[in-house]
């Protein structure tokens, strides 16, 4: 099946100008001859972008700690979770090597139990190390994340898209005065054990939620459930109250004709 170009297109016209631009060559020559050609078709070529459309954010999803040792015969880089993984790791190695150092200045006999110390004993300062050393240092992991044009909770594509961006924020050490946390469309959310308080905490921060998620009250459209129950709901406005029945009925239509009884009564009086 033929493709006829729409001329109300820019893409089907500028299909259209090239026709008419390689047919115009055709009457003047007889043929197409290549540099003609190529000249047409870089000219034409050069009406069109070929870059990619969609933008990309970077965004750190975690930290790794790289460990490199080399020596003579090997050079290996690996990468660990934390810092006294990878400590452990290079300790190892270090104790089955023991024998390389022992009878060196200040080195004892046996490896320290201590991982730290071990290391540093075995290597030495950096400028004593010849062939054989190592280095350690954290670095983040990143990745590239296709910001999202438009973000709407009914519409389940723009959900599952977020919902793939999510990061955990973890913390770094039992020493890092950060809290455990996932983060998703801005909004973070804690989860951890609070000693002080001898519970789990939950926390909701909504501070940076992305402005297309908020309505025109300000608020966030949330809610929380624990197993099958639901804590917190803000989805739909709370029910009207109920009109009384029975005897309650009854009192509040007594109560009614007693207040408009009285307030008849002053104004008579009045």
């Amino acid at each position: 099946m033929l493709i006829k170009p729409d001329p109300a297109t820019p893409e089907g016209e500028a299909v259209i100008d090239l026709a008419e631009m390689m047919d115009e060559l055709q009457e003047d020559t007889g043929e197409w001859p290549g540099a003609d050609t190529v000249d047409i078709l870089g000219g034409w070529l050069g009406r069109f972008t070929f870059a990619v459309s969609e933008s990309f954010a970077s965004q750190v999803t975690g930290r790794a700690w790289v460990l490199r040792q080399w020596d003579r015969d090997s050079d290996e880089v690996t990468l660990w979770s934390d810092e006294a993984s990878a400590l452990a790791a290079l300790a190892q190695h270090v104790r089955s090597s023991w024998d390389n150092v022992v009878g060196s200045d200040g080195v004892p006999y046996c490896p320290p139990a201590d991982d730290r110390t071990a290391v540093d004993l075995y290597y030495g300062p950096k400028v004593y190390r010849g062939d054989e050393g190592y280095t350690l240092y954290a670095a983040d992991i990143s990745r590239c994340v296709r910001t999202p044009r438009s973000l709407s909770l009914s519409d389940a594509e723009d959900c599952a898209e977020a919902n793939s961006t999510a990061v955990f924020h973890p913390m770094e050490g039992p020493d890092d005065e950060g809290l455990p946390c996932i983060e998703i469309a801005g909004i973070l959310v804690f989860a951890y054990l609070d000693a002080d308080r001898g519970a789990v905490r939950v926390s909701v921060h909504l501070d940076t939620t992305d402005e297309q998620l908020i309505r025109a009250d300000s608020t966030v459209p949330m809610q929380v459930e624990i197993e099958t129950a639901t804590v917190f709901d803000n989805l739909t406005p709370p029910p009207a109250p109920a009109e009384p029945t029975g005897w309650k009925a009854r009192i509040w239509r007594l109560a009614r004709r007693t207040a408009l009884s009285h307030g008849r009564e002053r104004r008579q009086g009045g």
